[in-house]
């Protein structure tokens, strides 16, 4: 009921924490950083505490003149204070437009420039090191969340300004814009309303009050500006679970927090979860209370979801895998237990929520949809964003029928489930899945934290590989891994850090290829 009553409102990020605070006013959220806004709190605050420092800086925001409808760009360094600015901006009617710290001052500068003259929401930091001089001329006004620049409006001035009424927009006015990922390319911008946020909240809370008891603490590493962490932070406050949230994933730094707050359930990149499998040998047991682990972003590899399950000492502990893009949310899921973990086929990601998504894989050539002839896969959610700011005709080209067409080639078994087996622009030919062979890679070479198959010039699969430690690769090891799978280029090992990645810690695959045939070249 609870549920369907928030369903009809959409999510109000806005107001979020003021809700939470009403329920549950000493709820802890807990963190592995200081709030570069707000140092002198801590890293421990109360959801009473989170939902004053929103209100107050929601109020120094009206006061540099953001109004509701206008577009208010956060980007700054890495902090979780990223996600307290965008409640900020949504409680006084803004739309926040959510860019990663990750992105290049260019890129950015790009993304500023479709906004259409917006609020740039920045740091001293990003201002003075990384962002063009441009953004000022792209820009209504450049406001500083911290630190200090001439040309900038700074928040800090602005304390004890008065406090303002958070102000409502319709559910379905845009409410968030969110970026995709940009792995083959510049990141489109994606227009999200209360609405659309809603549907993908309500499956994924349903999952967590089933999952895990009320009060048990919820560990979140995801990047803040992603759409995820937009209904993450939602399902943890909103029932009671005390926040976790990870700015840095580094596995001792991770452990030393879990040992002491342990949580019953975890949400993270699945990058970061292959990250995590030292965990499982660490002497501390950090992953022992763990009873539900999620990854919502990718396709994960069987052996990390193993590593995950054998840690956790929990009965009946669970590995949830969805399904999913930034532009639809999660589409569909499938679980692991400990016992079907050994078997796991990595390439299944699962079935559609039944009466929320659906699934259907339509033929390339005419012919059956197989294994061995993959179709395009498209979804149907209430949840799919509802334009690309400043480019809806190119968020036209992906709806075919009311479907959404995800870029992704797979097909559907006879008991329904989907596989997903390459994007369509990492298809290489003569091998079927380069995921796939990714998967068989990960369960055979223990010692590898990274393996990506990519085309060399004249087209050959090439497997750019990453070991723990970056130790030399065993090539013993590697030719007992590669028999039987088809025939692939020498590996070429890279450390881990230098490998282009996404927000989300995904590996961009095209920008990958190009270096490694310029450096070939």
């Amino acid at each position: 009921m609870f549920l369907q009553r928030i369903a009809n409102q959409g999510i109000r990020l806005g107001t979020l924490f003021d809700r939470a605070a009403a329920r549950y006013p000493g709820g802890p959220i807990i963190l592995d950083h200081d709030l570069d806004i707000a140092p002198e709190r801590g890293r421990r605050l109360t959801l009473t505490e989170a939902a004053d420092l929103v209100d107050d800086i929601a109020s120094r925001l009206w006061a540099c003149r953001v109004r509701p409808g206008d577009h208010v760009v956060v980007h700054k360094s890495d902090n979780f204070d990223i996600s307290l600015l965008a409640c900020a901006v949504a409680r006084i009617g803004g739309i926040p437009v959510m860019l990663s710290p990750k992105l290049d001052g260019a890129t950015v500068a790009e993304l500023v420039r479709r906004a259409n003259r917006p609020f740039l929401l920045t740091d001293g930091a990003k201002l003075r090191t990384e962002l063009p001089e441009e953004v000022f001329d792209l820009s209504e006004q450049v406001v500083v969340a911290c630190g200090e620049h001439p040309r900038a409006t700074s928040l800090a001035a602005l304390a004890g300004t008065p406090r303002v009424r958070p102000i409502t927009m319709p559910p379905d006015h845009p409410t968030m814009v969110t970026h995709t990922s940009g792995t083959t390319g510049l990141p489109k911008l994606a227009v999200h309303t209360g609405r659309t946020f809603q549907a993908r909240y309500r499956p994924q809370a349903a999952v967590v009050g089933a999952a895990v008891r009320r009060r048990e603490p919820i560990a979140v590493h995801v990047s803040f500006v992603h759409s995820r962490m937009y209904t993450a932070m939602p399902i943890s406050v909103l029932q009671g679970h005390p926040l976790i949230v990870l700015r840095d994933d580094a596995p001792e730094s991770v452990a030393e927090m879990f040992a002491k707050v342990p949580p019953g359930f975890i949400e993270a990149h699945p990058n970061t979860f292959l990250r995590w499998e030292v965990l499982a040998e660490d002497p501390r047991e950090p992953l022992a209370k763990v009873k539900y682990f999620s990854s919502t972003f990718d396709a994960i590899h069987p052996r990390t979801v193993r590593t995950m399950l054998n840690a956790s000492q929990r009965p009946g502990a669970m590995f949830a895998q969805a399904y999913g893009q930034s532009e639809v949310g999660p589409i569909a899921a499938r679980t692991y237990s400990r016992s079907w973990a050994n078997d796991a086929d990595g390439r299944c990601v699962g079935r559609p929520f039944p009466g929320m998504t659906a699934v259907r894989v339509v033929s390339r050539d005419g012919g059956p949809v197989t294994r061995s002839s993959p179709g395009f896969i498209e979804v149907r959610s209430d949840g799919r964003i509802v334009t690309y700011l400043a480019e809806h005709a190119r968020w036209r080209r992906q709806v075919h029928g009311g479907w959404w067409r995800m870029g992704d080639l797979g097909y559907r078994t006879k008991w329904g489930c989907l596989h997903l087996l390459d994007r369509e622009v990492d298809e290489i030919d003569g091998i079927d899945s380069t995921l796939e062979i990714e998967d068989k890679l990960f369960a055979r070479v223990p010692e590898l934290v990274e393996v990506v198959i990519v085309p060399a010039a004249d087209g050959a699969p090439v497997p750019v590989v990453c070991t723990r430690d970056d130790s030399p690769l065993d090539e013993a090891a590697w030719s007992r891994a590669v028999a039987g799978l088809p025939p692939l280029a020498p590996p070429v090992q890279w450390r881990l850090a230098d490998l282009p990645q996404t927000a989300t810690t995904k590996i961009k695959r095209i920008e990958l290829a190009g270096l490694l045939n310029g450096a070939a070249g």
